[in-house]
């Protein structure tokens, strides 16, 4: 039987070189975004999220084999956090009823090596606390610099939290994520193309491999993490940066 799985902002960049991947597997990838796809939802409203989650029950039924959250936006407004924080949140544990009932499930979520890019520690917090309204409340109080990199960070730190939980690692759904460097998508496009903007991202973002990611590089990982060949990671958060990661953090972790 081909494995099932769903796919959030699967119309561009990761999210729909990974479909496109897993239709070219043999898979069944069921397409979930905005404006097109299998399943059309706006994942920054609570009536999206809902409807997201009914629009794939209806398609699969009671039983689901992997779900990769992809949805992310990166703009200077609160919205950043309701869909890479709390849209993505929703994704994961909307899904997990039907993940209980599917075969060796998993699921994965996208960080981001930004998630160490000097997150603002309150507003982390305040997503982490899981009430949205609050979270946006003090998000109005701060920079919006800082939105995309708090937003990945409480992600991530939520993945770890939940990953070790009996709601999931004990009914069998083993959930991890993985953080990208810089990857050549619409969202990151206009940003590479102006020459300012490139310059400084290069240097908040040091790649030793010398090149951009690719969309179905990502793709690789995030396949093997939903596939039944990960048989044994549990909350993890891998960097998919060309060096970044160890180029910054160095030897601090341990």
């Amino acid at each position: 039987m081909a494995r099932t799985l769903v796919i959030t902002g699967a119309d561009s960049g990761i999210g729909k070189a990974t479909a496109a991947l897993a239709e070219a597997r043999g898979w069944q990838p069921i397409r979930a975004d905005l404006n097109a796809g299998d399943v059309k939802a706006d994942l920054a409203t609570s009536q999206g999220r809902e409807a997201f989650v009914q629009g794939v029950t209806a398609l699969v039924g009671d039983r689901l084999d992997a779900v990769i959250a992809c949805a992310g936006v990166a703009v200077p407004t609160p919205l950043t956090l309701k869909v890479n924080y709390f849209g993505a949140i929703a994704t994961l544990e909307g899904m997990r009823p039907l993940l209980a009932k599917g075969t060796l499930p998993r699921a994965v979520g996208i960080s981001s090596f930004a998630s160490i890019m000097q997150p603002d520690a309150e507003l982390v917090e305040a997503c982490l606390s899981g009430d949205e309204a609050a979270a946006l409340r003090i998000a109005e109080s701060k920079e919006p610099g800082v939105y995309y990199a708090s937003s990945k960070a409480a992600f991530a730190r939520w993945i770890r939290r939940q990953a070790i939980t009996t709601d999931w690692v004990r009914t069998g759904i083993l959930l991890n994520g993985i953080a990208p460097g810089i990857v050549v998508t619409p969202m990151t496009q206009p940003m590479l193309d102006d020459k300012a903007r490139r310059t400084q991202l290069e240097q908040q973002v040091p790649m030793p491999i010398g090149r951009d990611g690719r969309p179905e590089e990502i793709a690789e990982l995030l396949l093997w993490l939903a596939s039944p060949a990960n048989s044994m990671m549990v909350g993890q958060v891998i960097f998919l940066d060309g060096g970044a990661e160890a180029t910054v953090r160095g030897d601090t972790l341990w």
